[in-house]
């Protein structure tokens, strides 16, 4: 599903230069679920702009379902994000005066999906969540977890080929977590393919692979019994 070869990274700052990715090889198959992991300035916040189509190596190839990611406009990244990836960010980035339901609906509204059919599949996803009787709920009226299961609800309803998630539990307590760690896990279950960018151990562990990142470089990529979340529950 992703093949990552021998990516660069340099950010040109006046007559300095910072090299962030130093070469990196890494490859997600279909339906895994996957935690990078690192501590700040290792480079996983680039790598995953990158797999995002927010930026763009300097050296290297990045191929998505066989499509080779390169040389992309705007116009053009935007509808392979659209067409690819779902994304899950830590500070949930809802619309604050959008109910749940358009929350999620929104990804649609750019794919050209009629009102009706939107307003169907969102209503889908957000019961897939858990969510059906908060749909029109405005975000301000859910806790955190309940924001996070509608982030999750707009990510899936474009049927996105890779979910990345961006420190998911960055911004909730363990419990709630563990809870949204229960839903990832049970999509996955489904096939879907997950990316999980994470600082915290107990969550890395949740996934089925911890790659680990350190000063650009991968130090170590390993495949590891999942904790199941559900048994925190």
């Amino acid at each position: 599903m992703i093949q990552i070869k021998d990516l660069h990274k340099s950010y040109h700052m006046g007559s300095n230069s910072l090299h962030v990715l130093k070469g990196i090889n890494f490859n997600v198959k279909e339906g895994e679920l996957v935690s990078i992991m690192g501590s700040s300035g290792s480079g996983k916040s680039t790598l995953l702009n990158i797999l995002g189509m927010l930026d763009e190596a300097d050296e290297g190839s990045y191929t998505l379902d066989n499509v080779p990611i390169k040389n992309l406009n705007e116009k053009i990244a935007a509808r392979y994000r659209n067409e690819f990836l779902g994304f899950v960010f830590q500070s949930f980035n809802l619309i604050n005066y959008k109910s749940a339901l358009d929350n999620v609906a929104l990804p649609l509204f750019y794919k050209g999906i009629t009102r009706k059919e939107r307003s169907e599949k969102a209503a889908h996803y957000l019961e897939k969540v858990g969510l059906a009787e908060w749909s029109h709920h405005l975000p301000s009226e859910l806790s955190g977890g309940q924001k996070q299961r509608v982030a999750i609800a707009r990510a899936l309803a474009s049927e996105p080929k890779v979910l990345l998630a961006d420190e998911p539990t960055g911004a909730l307590d363990t419990k709630t977590s563990y809870e949204v760690m229960d839903l990832i896990q049970g999509i996955n279950d489904e096939g879907k393919t997950i990316l999980v960018v994470t600082h915290e151990d107990d969550i890395a562990h949740m996934t089925k692979r911890i790659v680990n990142l350190k000063d650009g470089l991968i130090i170590d990529d390993s495949t590891v019994e999942q904790v199941r979340a559900q048994q925190y529950v």
